[in-house]
């Protein structure tokens, strides 16, 4: 079975229940069906290559436009509207693809027309008449589905290659593990063009017959307010979100009351933010973790279960070991090591990349996912860092993430990033770079102290700058390679 065919099975079973909302409309099994057959006509009309782009805002016009490209056969590659022109430009050169489905609001918004043979603008088309009858194609399920292109946190970004089976089993993981009911309401603002948002927030719903509410914008008083309204089962956020939900003085405890999960990805969820939600709320936020790479999900904190800071056990058929990244030897529980995760739902590869492919899995098939992790004896696992952003000071390891989450339990500090600076006498020294909260002050020195009653010696950052706001990407998440640069226009 490939995606174009669960999906058309999935909303013919109930044609004329309500599935998806968003900010516009609202839309029944049939009506998402009949788009998606309305497309695949405009796209076997004039794509001439085997995967087509998608350039839509977070709403139900995606899912529509999404299997409409797996109905006429197609892969599709979703694009990220944050990014510059350029940036964007060689995305789309990259994945070859002469035909992307749009929004032409969207398109006047980022204020360029991408360079494309043919864009088909979803405001164009007449979905009232009928569309050609068709049956999806037989498209084998090893079959490139996706094309989702990483944020790039090194260089250009990767196209990482998705098949049918990949989402599908991934999809299936997750609808397991959380439990999801065909009563569910989802409700969530992340960009449909990352891969969190595709599977989690996208294909799970839809393949377990849940219902989903999309906002196209993250505005936390309105999204408190579509809470209070919709009575979301299921919330999907990134770790920024949760903490802006923390500044509607507005929210009660009771808006959040019918929520059984708040579902939290993309990065790290510091240990305040989290405490905070829970005392002000009464929501548990459960952190999740995975990859592009990986469909994304591997890995969920289901409420109830104990330990603290864990991201939860491995879904179903997911593998994953702890290794000495210079040896590769499997090393014993509690120990820190690489993760290194396998499965059904871990990528074929990266696009036309056949060193980097090889590259990014060990000898015995398993991916390299760069992050430092250990798995306690229960199974649950405990991200501690990055490979590539671990800094040695004076002969000890230091990650970052171990001083954010002290800088951000500071009452002033709204978000902080840290990263290693080159030092002629200890190899590298923490720097810091922080946010902070609106109307709260606080100094450098003041959080010298802070760190220093809470973080041995060597850990504390030599310096601590104080910025307006830090580098982020398209869902949020910090961006450390970018911090450095900031030391000049600070200095």
């Amino acid at each position: 079975m490939n995606l174009g065919t669960a999906l058309a099975w999935t909303l013919l079973k109930d044609a004329n229940r309500e599935f998806v909302s968003d900010d516009r409309r609202s839309y029944k099994g049939v009506e998402l069906l009949i788009g998606a057959m309305h497309i695949a006509d405009q796209v076997d009309a004039i794509c001439s290559v085997p995967r087509v782009g998608l350039l839509i805002p977070t709403s139900g016009a995606f899912p529509i436009a999404a299997l409409g490209a797996w109905l006429s056969g197609r892969a599709m590659v979703p694009m990220n509207y944050l990014l510059q022109q350029d940036e964007l430009q060689y995305i789309i050169d990259d994945c070859g693809c002469d035909v992307i489905i749009a929004s032409r609001q969207l398109v006047e918004h980022i204020g360029f027309v991408p360079k494309v043979k043919h864009i088909i603008y979803l405001e164009d088309l007449k979905f009232r008449s009928m569309p050609s009858p068709r049956l999806p194609k037989l498209t084998p399920p090893q079959s490139l589905a996706v094309l989702l292109y990483t944020s790039g946190t090194s260089g250009r970004p990767k196209g990482v290659m998705l098949s049918h089976a990949n989402l599908l089993a991934n999809a299936r993981q997750v609808t397991s593990h959380i439990q999801i009911r065909s009563s569910d309401i989802f409700f969530g603002v992340l960009p449909q063009f990352h891969s969190f948002g595709l599977t989690a927030l996208t294909l799970v719903p839809l393949m377990a017959q849940a219902r989903v509410v999309y906002a196209a914008r993250f505005m936390p008083k309105k999204i408190v307010e579509s809470i209070r309204k919709n009575r979301p089962t299921v919330f999907l956020g990134i770790p920024s979100m949760y903490n802006a939900l923390l500044t509607v003085k507005s929210a009660t405890k009771e808006d959040f009351q019918s929520l059984r999960i708040a579902l939290s990805g993309g990065e790290p969820l510091p240990d305040d933010v989290s405490r905070r939600f829970h005392e002000r709320f009464g929501i548990k936020i459960s952190e999740g973790y995975g990859m592009t790479e990986t469909s994304p999900v591997t890995n969920v904190f289901l409420p109830g279960e104990i330990p603290v800071g864990s991201v939860g056990r491995a879904l179903p058929g997911v593998i994953e070991r702890v290794v000495d990244p210079a040896t590769g030897d499997i090393l014993p529980p509690d120990t820190d090591g690489e993760l290194r995760i396998a499965g059904p739902n871990v990528m074929s590869g990266y696009f036309n990349l056949e060193t980097e492919t090889k590259e990014a899995f060990d000898e015995h098939g398993f991916l390299r996912t760069g992050d430092i992790a250990r798995i306690d004896p229960d199974g649950f696992l405990f991200i501690t860092g990055r490979i590539k952003e671990m800094m040695i000071v004076g002969g000890e390891n230091v990650f970052p993430r171990e001083i954010e989450e002290v800088l951000d339990a500071h009452p002033s500090v709204h978000a902080s990033g840290v990263t290693g600076l080159h030092d002629p006498m200890r190899g590298e020294v923490p720097v810091a770079f922080v946010e902070i909260e609106e109307e709260c002050s606080v100094d450098s020195d003041a959080l010298k102290v802070w760190c220093r009653e809470r973080l041995a010696g060597y850990k504390v950052p030599k310096r601590i700058e104080i910025v307006q706001e830090l580098p982020r990407n398209a869902t949020g998440k910090i961006v450390r390679r970018r911090l450095l640069p900031l030391l000049d226009s600070t200095s």
